[in-house]
């Protein structure tokens, strides 16, 4: 009888064992698609809010499976840089503890993964969006995967692809939507993600400075003045974008309540100064972590968003 119970208790383990695995490995794709970056996806509302067409059934619609489909090329990217790169991150104090890396996802999973999710979304986005927003998901992951391979050891260069990967997410909302895209709206989201990028960096050399292990040999290469020069830079010339943006009446004298454009201009300079202050102390290395955990930013971004929605919307 002690046999019998015995045996059926060592089953029970042996059925458990696979479900645990597989919840495992679940989970361990899910961190690897890196869920807190999803944050960043949110630009591909920018043209349309800008342009005042967000609030339609259709867009709503069109915005919604865009930001599903660039989430999953995204995670696609992430899933296989993090394959290719699970040797080198095995020696960094923090990526170590990466699914890939630590063993919990198999490299070849990984590669599956993020492979079979980099053919299907563009494909979904042919059929479901438009032809330019399937071209501009699939330049996104060439250049990506272009990235990956070679192009994030290339000095400048991967400043302005990862720099661009930012602009093509606010770029494919008015793409989707058939919205002309302004100058003044790409120069200032260019720069501006160029000066989160740069902080980025910034912070990533001034943190790694002195100590072994660093997975992105480019900070070896850098200087923190160099990089410092780029995110002030960066930050300058999105000012400066931007107020022109608020300036400029285009013709068409407005009749709002106040003028929203130019009172604008407060609220974005104090969010790039606030920004700023992070940067200058090298803890913006996780952009998404400022952006959410800082109160005070916070604060000064809806105050922004407030503003910018009665100047669109003129009232």
């Amino acid at each position: 009888m002690a046999e019998t119970v015995l045996l059926e208790s060592t089953d029970k383990k042996h059925e458990k064992q696979p479900a645990r695995e597989k919840s495992g490995l679940l989970r361990g794709l899910i961190r690897t698609a890196r869920p807190k970056q999803w944050v960043k996806n949110v630009l591909v509302i920018a043209a349309p809010a800008a342009a005042g067409e967000l609030f339609s059934r259709h867009a709503l619609t069109q915005i919604a499976l865009v930001f599903v489909l660039f989430t999953a090329c995204a995670a696609g990217v992430y899933l296989v840089n993090d394959a290719r790169d699970a040797d080198a991150d095995r020696a960094h104090p923090v990526k170590r503890h990466r699914p890939v890396a630590a063993g919990q996802v198999p490299v070849a999973v990984a590669y599956s993964v993020g492979i079979a999710l980099a053919v299907v979304a563009p494909t979904v986005a042919a059929f479901l969006c438009s032809p330019l927003t399937s071209a501009l998901l699939t330049a996104y992951l060439g250049m990506q995967f272009a990235y990956c391979i070679s192009l994030k050891h290339v000095l400048v260069v991967d400043l302005v692809v990862v720099t661009t990967g930012f602009l093509m997410r606010a770029m494919i909302g008015g793409l989707a939507l058939g919205i002309p895209l302004s100058r003044w709206f790409l120069i200032t989201t260019g720069f501006g993600a160029l000066f989160m990028v740069s902080a980025k960096r910034y912070s990533e050399a001034v943190q790694m400075a002195g100590k072994a292990g660093a997975t992105r040999a480019l900070l070896t290469e850098y200087t923190t003045g160099y990089l410092r020069f780029v995110w002030q830079l960066a930050a300058s010339v999105a000012v400066l974008g931007y107020c022109l943006w608020a300036l400029e009446e285009g013709g068409v004298p407005h009749t709002s309540v106040l003028p929203w454009r130019q009172l604008s201009m407060v609220a974005f300079i104090l969010a790039v100064l606030r920004y700023a202050v992070f940067a200058d102390r090298g803890t913006a290395g996780e952009p998404e972590d400022v952006v959410l955990r800082d109160r005070a930013l916070a604060l000064i971004g809806v105050v922004w968003l407030a503003m910018y929605g009665l100047a669109v919307a003129n009232w």
